[in-house]
C-alpha cells in the first residue's frame, strides 16, 4: 500500500515534539511491513526538500506558514500516485477531503477547544474554535484515529459515530526506550520534582510552580527541576514569578535537553508534575514512568488516560495548585505506596510496545482503504 502522511513537522524539524516522534515509529513499522511511506512537510532552515530517513520518503514542499496552503495542491496533483492519506491534526487538519477522493483517515491527538485561548488572542483564537467545529463536521464520515480514550469521547460530543473511532494507545519511541534502558541512576537524596515540556502557558507551568511553593513550605528541602524551553518574554515571566514566591534558590531550569540528559534529570527525579490544560496522551509520563518515576497530573484529557490513577500515579480531582501540591506530598511521604507506584508506572510503560501498536494501525490502514473499495 502507498500511504501519503501530511504532518506539519517531520522529525527533524527543530520544533518537532513527541507526536513527530510517534508518527514516524508508526510508519517505520509501516515500511517494515511492506508498505511505502511520503511525509508531506514543511521545511526549516538547511533543510533538504527532499530525503529518505528510515525508509520514509520526507517531502518538504512547504514553509512553516505555507504548509497548509501548498498541501491541496499537492494532493490534488498527486493523490493519484497513493491509496491512503493520513491527515494529521495539529489545531487544524489540511482538509484533504476537498482535494482527493482517496480513503482518508484523520490522525488527531486532540481536540483542541479551550487551548486556542491559551495559544492565541482574539479573533484568532474565537476563528481556531469555530474553524475546529467546521472541519469536523467536513470529516464527518471519515474514520478517525487517536491515542486516547478521552479524544475518543470529545469526538463523540462532538457528532463522529463511536464505529468511526479506533483508538491505539502509544508506546514511547524506540530512540527513547534505547536510552532509557541505558539510564542507571539513583534519585536525588532531596525530594526532587521535575516538570518537563514546552514552557507555554497551556502546559501549566505556572500552576505547577505554585503547587511547588505550596511543597516547598512542607519540605523546606525540596527542590523543582523544569526541563524545557520557550519564548524569551514567557520564560522571564516564570522566572519572575518563582521569584515572588521566593523559590529561586529551589528552582533549576535547565532549559530544552538532548534525549540522554532528559532521561537521566527525570530517572533522578521523584514525582514527575503535570498540570496542562489537556494533552493528547502525555508521552512524557510514560517515559517518566519507564524511569520510576511515577507522576501527579491534572483530570485532564490525555492525563487522565495515561496516568492508572492510584495504581501508576495520581490524577487530582480538583485541578487547582494546592491539590497539586497535596496529592504530591501524600505520594512522596508515603513510602510504601510510592515504592508499589514506581513498579507499576514501569510496568505500564514497559507493557505498551510497537509491535503491538504497529499491528493495530496496519489492521486499522487495511480496513480503512478495504472499507472505501
Amino acid at each position: 500500500m502507498r500511504i501519503l502522511i501530511l504532518n506539519w513537522r517531520d522529525t527533524r524539524h527543530p520544533k518537532s515534539g513527541g507526536a513527530e516522534a510517534v508518527t514516524m515509529e508508526y510508519a517505520k513499522w509501516w515500511v517494515h511491513a511492506g508498505h511505502k511511506v511520503t511525509w508531506f512537510t514543511s521545511g526549516y532552515k538547511g533543510a533538504k526538500k527532499e530525503e529518505l530517513i528510515d525508509n520514509v520518503r520526507i517531502l518538504r514542499q512547504a514553509g512553516s506558514q505555507t504548509v497548509y496552503l501548498l498541501a491541496p495542491f499537492y494532493l490534488l496533483l498527486h493523490s493519484h500516485e497513493y491509496d491512503l492519506i493520513v491527515d494529521e491534526v495539529h489545531g487544524i487538519p489540511f482538509f484533504s477531503p476537498l482535494c482527493t477522493s482517496k480513503p482518508i483517515i484523520v490522525f488527531i491527538h486532540e481536540i483542541a477547544g479551550d487551548i486556542w485561548n491559551f495559544m492565541y488572542h482574539p479573533p484568532i483564537s474565537w476563528i481556531g474554535k469555530h474553524m475546529e467545529e467546521w472541519y469536523l463536521r467536513l470529516y464527518r464520515k471519515k474514520l478517525f484515529w487517536t491515542d486516547a480514550e478521552s479524544t475518543g469521547h470529545e469526538l463523540m460530543e462532538r457528532g463522529i459515530k463511536r464505529n468511526q473511532i479506533t483508538v491505539i494507545h502509544c508506546p514511547i519511541p524506540n530512540f527513547t526506550r534505547h536510552i532509557a534502558l541505558q539510564v542507571h541512576v539513583k534519585k536525588e537524596k532531596v525530594p526532587t520534582f521535575i516538570f518537563v515540556s514546552r514552557v507555554v502557558k497551556m502546559k501549566g507551568i505556572e500552576e505547577v510552580v505554585k503547587a511547588f511553593a505550596f511543597v516547598q513550605k512542607e519540605l523546606p528541602l525540596a527542590k523543582l527541576w523544569i526541563v524545557g524551553g520557550g519564548e524569551d518574554r514567557y520564560v522571564k515571566k516564570i522566572v519572575s514569578m518563582i521569584r515572588e514566591y521566593g523559590i529561586y534558590e529551589k528552582v533549576t531550569w535547565f532549559g530544552k535537553l538532548n534525549e540522554k540528559e532528559k532521561l537521566i534529570r527525570m530517572a533522578k527525579a521523584h514525582i514527575l508534575l503535570h498540570a496542562s490544560v489537556k494533552e493528547g496522551w502525555g508521552l512524557v509520563v510514560l517515559e517518566a514512568g519507564f524511569l520510576y518515576t511515577p507522576s501527579v497530573v491534572y483530570n485532564v484529557a490525555g492525563l487522565r488516560d495515561v496516568v492508572r490513577d492510584g495504581h501508576t500515579g495520581i490524577v487530582i480531582t480538583d485541578n487547582s495548585p494546592i491539590e497539586l501540591a497535596r496529592a504530591s506530598l501524600h505520594l512522596y511521604q508515603d513510602r510504601e505506596i510510592y515504592k508499589k507506584y514506581q513498579t507499576n508506572a514501569h510496568t505500564w510503560a514497559e507493557s505498551l510496545t510497537w509491535t503491538d501498536a504497529g499491528k493495530k494501525s496496519d489492521a486499522f490502514l487495511k480496513e480503512a482503504v478495504r472499507q472505501v473499495l
